[in-house]
């Protein structure tokens, strides 16, 4: 039987404080820790959660924060549509920028790689956070991550949206920039990486927040030219898309992504997946809202990525 994740009660848990600057972490001791272990079960593949085992994830803090109220947008959730993105410096990042597929693209890993991730940034683009979450997927794996915006990310100072006029230019961001033109593009660019790149042999995708909506249009797709996908606090999370996926799938929801609607969508999944939550952060923990200047957040952004790689190191044929 598939296992079954469960999702506890809301009690006692807050947002995460999103102030100040983030900490810089290691990707090869991230890729390397042992900090958790997930035990390996024997249960039929077709049929299982990777980990084989009930999640139970709650943990309890007490820093908070204060949101502005914008409604949420274009299918965004309220805290996508509030919640400011960390002015994170100081990392240096791994890797290199190329031109192609026509697109600036930041690329990191190992030079004969046989295996590819394209990875679908949130809204903010590239960002220290991004950069480094890349190039902790790059210890392992050829990571290209393309600048779908063209050089206009949203712009920071949009956030909080606290102003009329604030609010106005992110909903006409969200309204110029659809995740399903980004999916119907993807087809093409990953034949334009391989042909860049014929040492590799088979490709998987990850997107964050905004990207993740990319990934679940495109893997639930006829043209999907992925083997394996992982989104992280994906934004407007359909449940009558899963059951057309057709590659292994984990997803790592935030606490503050709709719930039920996760359950759902985990439910009605028919291939290899892992949906676990966690319960004590905040929308774009892995992206650019991470504020790893606090170590908890920063624990947590670390065993994200940590388990994105042993779900592809699992379940990636």
């Amino acid at each position: 039987m598939s296992a079954k994740l469960r999702f506890p009660d809301r009690t006692a848990l807050s947002l995460v404080s999103i102030t100040g600057r983030r900490n810089v972490l290691s990707p090869s001791l991230i890729s390397a820790s042992s900090s958790f272990a997930m035990p390996s079960v024997a249960t039929p593949r077709a049929a299982r959660n990777f980990n084989g085992s009930p999640l139970t994830l709650i943990r309890n803090i007490s820093h908070t924060t204060t949101m502005s109220t914008m409604p949420a947008t274009h299918g965004h959730n309220e805290a996508c549509c509030n919640i400011p993105p960390i002015e994170a410096s100081g990392y240096t990042a791994k890797g290199r920028y190329e031109q192609l597929g026509g697109m600036k693209t930041y690329v990191t890993g190992p030079a004969q790689a046989t295996r590819g991730v394209i990875s679908v940034f949130d809204i903010f683009g590239y960002t220290d956070q991004t950069l480094q979450g890349a190039d902790i997927l790059g210890n392992k794996h050829k990571v290209f991550m393309s600048d779908w915006f063209h050089g206009n990310p949203c712009p920071t100072e949009w956030f909080p949206p606290d102003t009329e006029e604030k609010q106005k230019l992110v909903g006409e961001f969200f309204g110029k920039n659809m995740p399903n033109c980004v999916a119907d593009m993807l087809p093409d660019y990953a034949k334009a990486l391989k042909a860049a790149h014929p040492t590799i042999q088979s490709w998987a995708i990850i997107g964050f927040c905004w990207g993740g909506k990319v990934v679940e249009l495109v893997t639930s797709g006829a043209s999907n030219p992925f083997s394996i996908a992982a989104v992280a606090h994906p934004a407007m999370v359909d449940s009558a898309m899963a059951d057309k996926i057709s590659v292994p799938y984990i997803l790592l929801a935030s606490q503050e992504e709709p719930m039920d609607t996760i359950k759902e969508f985990e439910s009605k999944l028919k291939v290899p997946h892992h949906v676990e939550v966690f319960r004590d952060q905040i929308h774009g923990w892995m992206a650019a809202r991470a504020n790893l200047e606090d170590p908890r957040v920063r624990d947590e952004y670390a065993r994200g990525y940590q388990t994105v790689l042993r779900f592809f190191d699992q379940e990636w044929k």
